[in-house]
């Protein structure tokens, strides 16, 4: 029997009288990568944030026994003294600081005291570099200059400059195209391989977890379910791990469709954008599609082929230069020169990145979900609101799409990722759009909470509503849309039908234009 590294035992926490976890325990073997899956709001971070001192000692009941000893940690340097390292979901990297500085940061190399040996810190970052596979990267450029899967790489390397021997990572390739997640997943492996380094994973892609999972440790509602043991090297079973995270057997994880599509209701033609960057070069060129109405339509691609930079263009120009072309609704042409007014044009836009752009995380859900609406629906002639009616709204959406919350003046940044994506959807839907585009909207979301979703978006289209769907997860678009269009390198390469959609022919169509340009 492997020799354990971390146990905690019978760990309980609450917030403001509600229980987060409720005797939960845990058994981490050393050198293992050991994964920790549940619903969003489930307690997996909040566990973390335990083991690692973010929730210092005293906070919580139970105890973590950290190498046979019993730890109480009261800060996150108490934790990384003794080897433990988290990677949190928002990484913690500053973006005009070089990768060196980053790697160090808090814990520099010293010549004399208060004065850093530059000298001492670079060989040391590159040295770090070279043993997770990054020797080519040059230390002093700045780390806002890098995409975010090297980031992430950037933020693994930070704690091994740390000498981990216990590495937390929540959610770390939630941001990641297949590629970069690839690249890391197989990083992981390396470090557990060569350097003996433990690993505790928590994220919702469960192909992910059960391709490098030693262990999965179930949580629900708070409460430790059940931990599933690998055996020899055969994946573990995805429905299993979904069957203790949601406690049923969900047989299709995508929701018939019954919505009638009717007349095009939105089109684009010619849509060129130039990189603001550099005016010079365009980021999409003469990219045309439409949608009708009760139509899902989903744009495919690789990382960087520009999808959001689409979305964004198209949404009050909130993207690029000189940006030209037309767009059409209901055959009448219709210049959307802000953010106003796309909306007053009926226009919605669920973006990518819900923290920055979609939520305001200190306000309640009452305000976030009526903000987009304030100018027409919820005031009055004199531009007074009617707070009356936004109660009433925000209650109303609260129940019509299940958000899990205590009540509608509960702050949106305490909620898990998958209510605080309803409040995103339930914002624009409060706006009565007749054209929704939705930017990876069950990003960092687990399965339950994307069927939700799901269930949304096709409501939406049983309403007559028109959908634009960007997403990185094929398996996702081809089970939720009618229509993909694949875009690579800003330009719209092909258009598929609901029958000739598969993973295998939109790579086809990517692979097939590149290769044709070379790149």
């Amino acid at each position: 029997m492997s020799e354990a590294i971390l146990e905690m035992r019978h760990i309980n926490k609450e917030f403001s009288g509600v229980k987060a976890l409720d005797d939960v325990n845990l058994v981490v073997e050393k050198g293992e990568i050991h994964a920790i899956c549940g619903e969003n709001g489930a307690g997996k971070s909040t566990l973390m944030n335990i083991l690692s001192g973010v929730y210092p000692f005293g906070t919580y009941s139970g105890d973590v026994v950290y190498k046979g000893e019993v730890c109480k940690f009261h800060d996150i340097k108490d934790s990384e003294r003794k080897g433990i390292v988290i990677i949190h979901q928002e990484l913690a990297l500053i973006p005009l600081l070089s990768i060196a500085e980053n790697m160090f940061l808090g814990n520099e190399n010293l010549q004399y005291p208060n004065v850093i040996d530059w000298d001492v810190t670079q060989r040391k970052a590159m040295e770090v570099l070279k043993s997770i596979g990054m020797d080519g990267e040059n230390v002093n450029h700045t780390v806002g200059d890098l995409g975010m899967g090297k980031q992430q790489m950037i933020e693994i390397a930070k704690a091994l400059a740390k000498d981990v021997e216990l590495l937390i990572l929540d959610e770390p390739t939630s941001a990641l195209n297949e590629e970069e997640s690839n690249m890391l997943l197989d990083l992981l492996l390396k470090l557990k391989k060569e350097q003996g380094i433990t690993s505790i994973m928590i994220s919702h892609k469960l192909n992910e977890l059960s391709r490098i999972a030693d262990n999965i440790t179930i949580i629900r509602d708070g409460r430790t379910i059940e931990t599933i043991v690998r055996n020899n090297d055969e994946p573990i079973d995805e429905n299993r791990i979904i069957k203790g995270m949601v406690g049923r057997t969900i047989t299709n994880r995508y929701p018939e469709r019954h919505a009638a599509v009717g007349d095009v209701i939105f089109e684009v033609k010619d849509w060129t954008v130039a990189d603001p960057e550099e005016p010079k070069n365009n980021k999409l060129s003469q990219v045309s599609f439409h949608v009708r109405r009760g139509e899902v339509v989903g744009f495919a691609g690789l990382m960087g082929a520009g999808r959001t930079e689409l979305a964004m263009s198209l949404f009050g120009r909130t993207y690029g230069a000189g940006v030209k072309g037309k767009i059409l609704k209901d055959g009448r042409e219709i210049v959307l020169k802000d953010v106003q007014t796309a909306i007053d044009n009926k226009i919605a836009y669920v973006p990518e990145d819900r923290h920055t752009y979609g939520l305001v995380l200190l306000n309640d859900i009452k305000w976030n979900m009526t903000l987009a609406s304030l100018n027409g629906r919820f005031s009055n002639k004199q531009s007074v609101i009617r707070e009356d009616d936004e109660i009433y709204a925000a209650e109303d959406y609260k129940k019509k799409i299940n958000i899990k919350a205590n009540s509608i003046t509960q702050e949106v940044g305490s909620l898990s990722g998958g209510n605080q994506q309803k409040v995103v959807l339930a914002k624009w839907m409060l706006s009565e759009p007749d054209v929704l585009i939705l930017d990876e909207p069950t990003r960092g979301i687990d399965v339950g909470a994307k069927y939700e979703i799901y269930t949304i978006i096709n409501k939406l289209a049983e309403s007559g509503k028109a959908i634009v769907m960007i997403s990185s997860e094929m398996p996702e678009l081809l089970g939720i849309c009618d229509r993909v269009y694949v875009l690579n390198a800003g330009r719209v390469v092909g258009e598929l039908a609901k029958e000739q959609m598969n993973q295998e022919a939109i790579m086809k169509l990517i692979m097939d234009d590149s290769a044709r340009k070379g790149i």
